[in-house]
């Protein structure tokens, strides 16, 4: 590996069928049966599956109606966020005995940069071990891991062995395990990007590394050139403990389809009102206004407005999100409708974000991991 590029030991921590498996683990009828969270109302979504209703099919935002089909001995749960958030805490005390570095991205998975840790361990597989055995004593939950030196090839691994274990990527290993990766593994390509690469001829990381940056950056757009550094190891984000607030959002399933704007208006006023509310609580305003739309058929649109100025007052989020919802033609009867800032003017956006040099990894430096 190159002297000049950072060299970090990166774990991504991530618990298994986490929302499923805390509701089993406080309901022991529940225990070894298919269960979903969420999702069991008339036009209900699910927010997480046991992996017994995945074995059927059954994953998170998918509607409860089509998981039932798939099986019909399903169970479902209704969620219970501050159980979560309670769980959540109590895993995330055992990371910070570790490391100060943590950078959660959901309740249940986080970023932990172990490079230099509180514990004095050379090796951040055992790190990722030790803590994994915490969590299961502290919670009796499961969580798998992913060891390497940056957050991608770290969330990629945390997969590879789910559920329960973890997977580590030594330095000189990351070049092949890049390679051999089927295309639909890489974090950040999703199902229709997937489909284009196909389409393509690329199906693995070895395929995606023969194509030059120019050539991804004509079929991918911004994307083509993450795609080109992420495939060749370069990928250096830092893990950081406060997380920059990219979008603050509110979102309506309805009980029933709305097939005119007009019936739809009163909808958005209370999403308007709502996203406002927030952005008050976060201090936060924004440039961009995206109203989400998404149809009876699943099909999700989204139109987008960037003001010239920041904004956070109800009254105008709700006068663009009209103007959006009027831009075009309804392609559907609509189930949910959604209102997002983004461009926000939180302090850390104000700051020049500094330019890292990407190089090309070698894998000459051996490195304990």
């Amino acid at each position: 590996m190159s002297n000049d590029l950072p060299i970090r030991k990166i774990i991504h921590v991530d618990m298994d069928a986490f929302y499923a498996s805390v509701e089993q683990l406080d309901n022991p009828e529940l225990r070894g049966k298919p269960i979903a969270v969420g999702g069991g109302s008339a036009r209900g979504v699910i927010s997480a599956a046991s992996y017994e209703a995945r074995k059927f099919g059954v994953r998170s935002a998918m509607s409860g109606r089509l998981a039932e089909k798939l099986c019909p001995d399903l169970i479902f749960v209704r969620t219970n966020f501050d159980r979560y958030k309670e769980v959540s805490q109590q895993i995330r005390s055992i990371f910070f005995e570790y490391t100060d570095l943590v950078e959660p991205l959901s309740l249940d998975e986080a970023y932990l940069d172990v490079t230099e840790n509180k514990k004095g361990m050379p090796s951040a597989s055992l790190i990722a071990q030790e803590i994994r055995q915490k969590i299961f004593e502290k919670t009796g939950l499961n969580a798998s891991a992913g060891i390497s030196i940056n957050k991608f090839i770290a969330k990629v691994a945390s997969d590879i062995n789910k559920p329960n274990g973890q997977k580590t990527v030594n330095p000189e290993d990351v070049l092949q395990f890049l390679e051999n990766l089927d295309i639909r593994k890489f974090y950040g390509v999703g199902k229709v990007t997937a489909e284009k690469m196909y389409l393509k001829g690329i199906f693995t990381g070895k395929d995606l590394k023969s194509k030059s940056l120019e050539y991804l950056s004509e079929n991918f757009g911004k994307s083509g050139s993450y795609y080109y550094h992420v495939v060749r190891g370069i990928h250096n984000s830092e893990v950081k403990p406060n997380r920059i607030r990219k979008s603050l959002a509110a979102e309506r399933t309805f009980s029933e389809n709305l097939s005119s704007e007009i019936f739809m208006l009163e909808k958005l006023e209370h999403i308007a009102e709502e996203v406002s509310k927030r952005l008050a609580k976060s201090k936060v305003s924004g440039k961009t206004i995206t109203l989400k739309i998404k149809y009876s058929d699943f099909t999700l649109q989204t139109r987008s407005k960037t003001l010239p100025y920041f904004v956070s007052d109800k009254a105008i989020i709700l006068e663009t999100a009209k103007d959006l919802l009027y831009q075009d033609k309804l392609n559907n009867s609509v189930r949910l409708l959604g209102i997002s800032l983004s461009n926000l003017n939180t302090e850390d956006s104000r700051k020049k974000a500094k330019k890292v040099i990407e190089k090309p990894i070698s894998v000459q430096l051996k490195f304990d991991f």
